[in-house]
């Protein structure tokens, strides 16, 4: 028999976990280096107005929708709409997909935390130390059941006494430590190298500007916000009918937002300081591995503390989101099996260590193996973040621009409030938003065949 449908205690509760989920390793590390990557101040204004826009329109419906029918995407969907429960399982499949490499990732941050807590900082900052580390055999596997045996710990707790507790703990912690290091990383020696990032991150350069950037920046916006996995769906499932649904939105936000903007604060002029560019800001992935280190490095002393404190940051960070996504799993399974929570945690548990070795081990002893050019990581990376979420995001604005109609969630955000922008949320669910999304899967699709087909690269933005 099913358990009676956990709740979150109020607007605080449900704001902190639902940020907790937006807020995760894509703003403290892929945010600053697309921000690097695609101009600057450009890609930081552009990312800004897609976050009020369509961020906020898709937010808005899939927290609306699990609100209105009180279940996780599969049951949600079906409920209001038969035809359309596809949509709620592909939704269900993305997080089922994220959850294993991303705690295969939250592994190695758990790791670097542990060398800068232990003193060992300098070491971690050596050539090659990353590489040595994630392609031996039995060392990433370690920290990546340390990290999802926590995560599990928590969602078996349940919404209020694990999620919600948690979140209201790390949130508030992670806020604190991002605007420090932020601002110590402001005033860091090298005060021509500092002016120099901080102009290039700050100030928007409109020659920089391009098709490339929109599309970086709303690819950015899915994988940040946690949009199109299902999460906000199960959340707003757990939230009560008094709570202001527009309100809760907009501090979801400005959480997401403000944590993104200052990562980028916190780590591009830090590494302009160091390297006097934007080079190895902009390295991507291993940015935060094989670069900071360095930088905290060449802080002398202080570097052990302020990296030990980085990597907490990160590791909080990345919780909150493995959280989420676990729990969307977690709650998917029981709605759709009627199982309790702790059988449903036990099957998600074992499922995602199965599926998440191949990440695990995808750089050490099964390097060779590759799929479509890709290691295991990076194939299911692609696969959710570029095909899937692009996929369901766009037939959640169909769902609710043309099947159940705008109204349905409308009359839902107004059963606690007015809603200020009832007119931008229909024009966006309708008509930008699905055109922009088309945009994303095409582009994001291309691009990750022509390192397969290079023929294909003429046609990608």
């Amino acid at each position: 028999m099913n358990e009676k449908r956990s709740n979150f205690t109020g607007k605080i509760g449900f704001v902190l976990a639902a940020a907790g989920s937006a807020v995760g390793l894509g703003n403290i590390w892929r945010f600053p280096y697309l921000a690097a990557k695609y101009g600057g101040g450009i890609f930081l204004l552009v990312y800004l107005v897609l976050a009020v826009t369509l961020g906020f329109a898709l937010m808005t419906a899939e927290i609306a929708i699990g609100r209105k029918t009180g279940l996780s995407a599969i049951g949600a969907f079906k409920k209001l709409n038969k035809k359309y429960a596809f949509v709620g399982l592909l939704a269900a499949v993305v997080p089922a997909i994220i959850l294993p490499y991303y705690s295969v990732i939250g592994g190695w941050v758990t790791k670097y935390l542990f060398a800068f807590v232990s003193g060992n900082g300098i070491e971690a900052a050596a050539d090659g130390y990353f590489g040595a580390f994630i392609s031996s055999t039995w060392e990433p596997i370690g920290w990546f059941m340390m990290f999802i045996g926590l995560t599990a710990l928590v969602v078996l707790f349940g919404v209020e006494k694990g999620i919600e507790k948690v979140s209201k703990f790390m949130m508030p912690v992670l806020v604190v430590l991002t605007v420090a290091i932020a601002a110590y990383s402001v005033y860091l020696d090298g005060a021509d190298g500092n002016f120099e990032g901080l102009k290039y991150y700050l100030i928007p350069d409109f020659s920089h500007f391009s098709a490339t950037t929109v599309l970086a920046a709303m690819g950015q916006l899915f994988y940040s916000m946690s949009l199109a996995m299902g999460i906000m769906i199960t959340y707003g499932s757990y939230m009560k009918k008094d709570v202001n649904l527009e309100s809760s939105v907009t501090n979801i936000e400005i959480f997401d937002t403000g944590i993104a903007f200052f990562a980028g604060l916190m780590i591009i002029p830090a590494v302009f300081a160091v390297s006097g560019s934007d080079a190895d800001v902009a390295k991507g992935p291993t940015l935060m591995f094989a670069v900071l280190p360095n930088v905290f490095k060449s802080m002398g002393t202080v570097g052990q503390f302020v990296g030990a404190a980085f990597f907490i940051l990160v590791l909080f960070a990345a919780l909150t989101s493995s959280i989420s996504l676990m729990e969307t799993v977690v709650s998917i399974i029981s709605d759709k099996f009627n199982l309790n929570r702790k059988k449903s945690c036990l099957v998600v548990f074992i499922g995602a260590v199965l599926v998440g070795l191949p990440s695990t081990l995808g750089y050490g002893p099964w390097a060779g193996v590759t799929i479509i050019g890709m290691q295991f990581l990076d194939f299911f990376d692609f696969i959710s973040n570029n095909v899937l979420m692009p996929i369901v995001a766009f037939f959640t604005c169909v769902f609710v621009g043309f099947v159940i109609k705008p109204k349905t969630v409308i009359e839902e955000v107004k059963i606690s409030s007015n809603f200020r922008r009832e007119k931008l949320f229909v024009f966006v669910i309708k008509y930008a938003a699905p055109v922009c999304i088309v945009l994303i899967l095409i582009s994001s699709v291309l691009d990750a065949l022509s390192n397969v087909i290079p023929a294909l690269k003429m046609f990608s933005i």
